[in-house]
């Protein structure tokens, strides 16, 4: 059975097109991992499939009378609604039949005996789906799933407009849980969750009885949750049963294929064309030339896809620092309540640190204390000598009207605009996307013009908070292999071991110093 059917979808932005003729179909109890390159168009097709986006042509149908979850990783979470009250939406189709009932019953001083007994039984109807859906244990429900997720300790009646990205992240992971749908669509679910709630999403995955579409460039996580893999690539969509490392193998042997394919055909056009530049002004010859030119217009030419431009990170190098880099004297971090007991911590020149632990506990305000950017609750920070610092934010600043050109110029005006571009280019980024405004961009892209930015700023010390988040399979190796090169010392926040661990020196349990409760 047919879930979702997307007939003949085309779309794009500008002259930059995403999708071009795309048919898909999700059916009953498919865990489909949907893949690609940055900027190849997956965040809109979810966008497309769930309406927030029209297309420019094609036809979408979903099922009738199915229920879809949508964990969107822009998802916008208005001030003044505390977490209780996100929690409480996903109840809002109760809610509505609720008042609906409400509204039955204020009309039933107003009818006759015959409508009476009409509203009577329809308000009865509505009693039981109210009941059957466990209405009335709500709060009950909201409080238990709360707690599964920690969010307690972060407390239902806080303003999601205060909260972290991580802590915004388990908010729609508690609603998308509480609505149970019938269908998940989860875009980078893993981005900002700490280990413990990567592995409950991973468990809800695995035992998910239903079907979902992920985006994830989690490798090892989505190896395994999926059993179907959706790839993007070129404006298309190509369907490979099996997990990513199956996908990738029958890929890399497909397009093994195709470039053998390709040189014999390119060898035998050579060879017919010469063969008929040679022999058409030959009268014995000229009919054989005339057949192998007809042979050479009616040929289905094979053609390569353009490669994807590479991204190459190499960070230049400041002058070399102090031997300490920072110190900390009973520094206590937190905004209107303490998150750490003091501090006394100090990182030398050469260490590249890896800050570990659940999110909410303070890891993102313990760097911006050390940088001091917010000021600590007590206690003090001594930079050291000579710090060039790079600093990559985990939370995106409000993006202007900006291109990626403008965006870049405006940090390095020495630059020409030849090594603006050049500079883009090095990070991955087409030249559709260089000239594109950067609040157009997916999140991939984003993040790849922000590390422009950084790998053309002379440093000796990186700061860097989540820094793979969005990034692509591509992208994020070559980060790595950035930051094993790098001569300077670097100061990390991740949620992926297996992106750090063979990066780091050392690694900071910050659970060892939180004022949380776990």
């Amino acid at each position: 059975m047919s879930l979702l059917t997307v007939k003949n979808l085309s779309h794009g932005f500008g002259d930059r097109a995403i999708f071009d003729d795309v048919s898909f179909r999700l059916l009953k109890g498919e865990h489909i991992g949907l893949i690609g390159a940055n900027g190849e168009g997956k965040s809109t097709f979810m966008n497309i499939i769930t309406g927030k986006l029209e297309p420019d042509a094609g036809k979408i149908t979903w099922s009738k009378r199915i229920r879809i979850g949508y964990l969107d990783q822009h998802a916008d979470l208005k001030q003044g609604m505390t977490i209780r009250d996100v929690l409480r939406t996903a109840f809002q189709y109760l809610f509505d039949m609720e008042q609906e009932m409400n509204d039955l019953f204020a009309k039933m001083g107003e009818v006759d005996p015959d409508e009476l007994q009409d509203l009577l039984e329809e308000t009865g109807v509505l009693q039981d789906m109210l009941t059957n859906n466990d209405f009335y244990t709500i709060d009950a429900k909201v409080e238990e799933v709360a707690n599964g997720l920690g969010l307690n300790e972060i407390g239902l009646d806080r303003d999601v407009h205060d909260l972290s990205g991580g802590q915004r992240t388990k908010v729609l992971l508690a609603k998308l849980l509480l609505e149970k749908p019938e269908i998940l669509l989860l875009d980078e679910p893993t981005n900002y969750l700490d280990v413990e709630h990567i592995e409950w999403l991973r468990t809800y995955l695995q035992e998910y009885e239903n079907a979902f579409i992920l985006i994830s460039h989690d490798i090892p996580f989505l190896n395994s949750v999926v059993n179907l893999i959706y790839h993007m690539e070129n404006q298309e969509l190509s369907r490979y049963p099996g997990d990513y490392d199956e996908f990738l193998r029958v890929y890399d042997m497909k397009k093994q294929q195709l470039e053998a394919a390709y040189k014999k055909q390119q060898k035998e056009i050579a060879n017919l064309k010469d063969f008929v530049a040679r022999n058409k002004a030959n009268a014995a010859t000229s009919k054989m030339a005339m057949s192998r030119q007809k042979k050479l217009d009616k040929m289905d030419v094979i053609e390569l896809d353009a490669e994807k431009p590479k991204p190459q990170f190499n960070f230049k190098q400041a002058r070399t620092p102090g031997k300490y880099l920072f110190e900390t004297k009973d520094l206590v971090i937190g905004y209107d309540e303490p998150l750490s007991r003091p501090l006394n911590l100090s990182m030398e020149r050469g260490q590249k640190i890896a800050l570990s632990g659940a999110n909410g506990i303070g890891k993102t305000t313990l760097l911006k204390s050390i940088l001091g950017e917010i000021q600590p609750v007590s206690g003090s920070v001594e930079l050291g000598e000579h710090l060039h610092i790079g600093y990559f934010e985990q939370e995106l600043k409000e993006i202007g009207d900006n291109t990626c050109i403008e965006e870049v110029w405006e940090e390095f005006r020495h630059f020409t605009q030849y090594e603006v571009r050049a500079a883009l280019a090095k990070c991955g980024l087409t030249r559709k996307h260089i000239e594109s405004k950067v609040q157009v961009l997916s999140g991939g892209e984003k993040a790849k013009v922000r590390l422009c930015k950084l790998i053309n700023k002379e440093t000796n010390l990186l700061v860097l908070d989540e820094p793979t988040n969005h990034l692509d399979v591509d992208a994020k190796a070559e980060l790595k292999r950035a930051l094993k090169e790098y001569k300077g010392s670097v100061l990390l926040i991740s949620h992926e071991p297996e992106f750090y661990e063979d990066v780091v020196t050392d690694v900071w349990n910050c659970e060892d110093w939180t004022t949380k409760v776990f």
